[in-house]
Order: C-alpha cells, then structure tokens, then sequence
C-alpha cells in the first residue's frame, strides 16, 4: 500500500471493554479484523481503561469523571472510538457529557469524542457503508438486542443486515428481541430475584425461537444469558455477534469449556 493510500485510512481507535479483555479476547481480534477488512487501520490504545459506567451508574460521578477524562485523553487524537459494545459505546456517547459543567474545557472535549464514538456492527454499517463481511456460518441463530446499544444508540437493523449476508446462516426472531435481558451491570446484583425472573423469560424465548446459536452485541448480556441457559442444560451455543461478521465461531462458545460443551 503506498504512503499516500495508507494516510488516506481512517485511523480507528478500538475500545476493548473490560469484559471483553477479561473474559472474551477473541471479541477483540475480530473487531479488529472487520474493522480492518472494511479499510481502516485499527489502533489499540495501551493506556485505555474502565469507561467508568458502573461508577456512574452507582452515583459515583467523581470517580466516573476522573475515568472519562482518561478515556478522553486516550482517544480523543483518533478517527474513531469503536467498541464491541453497545453498554460502553452508548455510555462514552451519551453521558460523558453529563460529568461536566457547561463552560468546562472537559464537557467540550467530551462532545466532540462523543461524536466520533461508535458500537463496532453500527460504525460497519452506518458509517463504512459495509454491506457483507464474507463471513460463513453454517447454523441458525437468534439475535438479542442489547438496551444500551438499541435505546442509546439506535443498533437494531445493522447486525441484522450484515448477518443475512453471512453464508449459510438463518436467522430466526425470538419473542421480544429487544426486552432486557436482566443483566443490567449492578442491577443483578441490587436485585438477583427480578435479575432471575427476567433472564429465565428471555431465555424461556431464546429456547423457543429453535435456534442453535444466540447472539448478541454486549458481554455482560451474552454471559448473563449463557449462563442461565447452561444452568437450565440448554444446548444453545452463546457468541458475540462480531465472532460470526468476522469468520471466527470455531473456538468454544461463551461459558462453554470446548466447543460443543
């Protein structure tokens, strides 16, 4: 690739998430593929942290601001901030700029990263313009519409879009895709009962919808899920969207110990 092509490339910087780098790495080298098959050159900021979403959803707004202002820090030099997550995304996007005061330099530098901060599938689709990863995957899936991701952010038609391009893949619609999941960060802590009730709903309709495989956009939901479907003994495989986009649902699923378990 010459100099001047190379230049031309939207530098991206990806967001990992913590659960992602915790529990889930394959989540970020897929994002970093389609992200680089869609013509970007893709950074991965080591000084990046927590986004500070569970400080502020706890009331800890100072500790949540002093984490948005490293986010920023890191970021703000890039194209693009893209997260395999509809939860960070949405909470990078929409609230940084409540931490801050009008008239404070950090509330400024908050609203122009919010503008170029994106969930990985909606930055492919909405910003890209891909139409198709090339990706195969033999099997039928049933897509969970994380909140953050729809109710913030808009994500609801672009993974579907890209996914009825993956060859061999069948799509099938659950009851109620786009109801919580029960999750909700420090809710299922505050709340494990109702957290309970919800989860054996959506995963009561994940079950009837027939699929083999359930996908989503966000760890904390896929987790949650996958593990009250292995305590139910459902066979259901559980994956990030992004593993499928990218070609890579060949290693074990989420919560599984090797494929197939």
């Amino acid at each position: 690739m010459s100099a001047a092509a190379s230049a031309s490339r939207p530098k991206v910087a990806l967001f990992v998430t913590c659960l992602v780098d915790l529990f889930r790495p394959t989540v970020g080298f897929a994002a970093v593929k389609l992200i680089e098959d869609a013509g970007c050159e893709v950074v991965v900021p080591a000084a990046q942290t927590c986004c500070g979403q569970p400080a502020f959803n706890s009331g800890d707004r100072k500790d949540a601001a002093m984490l948005a202002k490293k986010v920023i820090e890191t970021f703000e030099g890039y194209d693009h901030l893209v997260a395999p997550s509809g939860s960070c995304a949405g909470h990078i996007a929409t609230h940084y700029v409540e931490l801050f005061d009008d008239g404070d330099p950090w509330k400024a530098r908050a609203e122009r990263l919010a503008a170029k901060s994106h969930e990985l599938v909606s930055f492919l689709v909405d910003v890209l313009g891909v139409t198709a990863t090339g990706a195969k995957f033999a099997g039928t899936v049933t897509y969970h519409d994380s909140c953050s991701g729809l109710r913030e952010l808009g994500v609801k038609d672009q993974p579907r879009k890209l996914l009825s391009a993956v060859d061999g893949l069948t799509l099938t619609e659950m009851k109620d895709p786009d109801v919580c999941c029960g999750f909700g960060g420090a809710f299922s802590v505050k709340y494990p009962d109702l957290s309970g009730a919800i989860v054996d709903k959506k995963t009561d309709n994940i079950t009837d919808a027939g699929a083999s495989t359930l996908l989503a956009g966000d760890m904390g939901c896929l987790m949650n899920m996958a593990g009250r479907l292995s305590r139910k003994g459902s066979k259901v495989e559980v994956r990030h969207v992004a593993e499928v986009l990218a070609g890579m649902a060949d290693g074990p699923a989420i919560g599984a110990t090797k494929k197939g378990a």
